[in-house]
């Protein structure tokens, strides 16, 4: 039985954080992009982040935020959210949920602790600033 259950693969699908000046706090913050690299649309996409681990030996969590997009052309991307200062520290993951045509697919994306930096980034492709990526 469980054979007969096909889990399609995830292609040209990826979340990136890029950083980017913010009026409202008069400095540079990261933001959550879904870019969608493929050539299909991606409808009904959900989005359902978090944030957990240790900080100060303090196991910490945050809770669940949740997006939800009708539609993701073909690439394109859409900015997801923003991710506050203090949770950089933290495991950043992102459940991320879509069909393309009538199959479902969902993978989950995870910026490891301390990773969202200057330090890791590379040129986003269809952004075409700097950013780091999650495949």
């Amino acid at each position: 039985m469980k054979k007969d259950i096909i889990i399609p693969e995830v292609e040209n699908v990826f979340l990136a954080a890029v950083q980017e000046w913010s009026d409202d706090f008069m400095g540079k913050v990261w933001y959550i992009y879904l870019v969608n690299d493929s050539d299909f649309n991606l409808d009904s996409v959900m989005v359902v982040s978090k944030a957990f681990g240790t900080i100060d030996g303090e196991m910490k969590k945050t809770s669940l935020l949740r997006h939800a997009f009708m539609e993701v052309p073909a690439v394109t991307f859409v900015k997801v959210e923003m991710v506050e200062k203090s949770v950089l520290a933290l495991n950043n993951e992102f459940m991320v949920t879509f069909f393309i045509g009538n199959t479902l697919y969902d993978r989950k994306f995870i910026f490891k602790a301390n990773s969202i930096t200057p330090d890791y980034v590379e040129e986003v492709p269809l952004l075409f600033v700097d950013g780091v990526i999650v495949r």
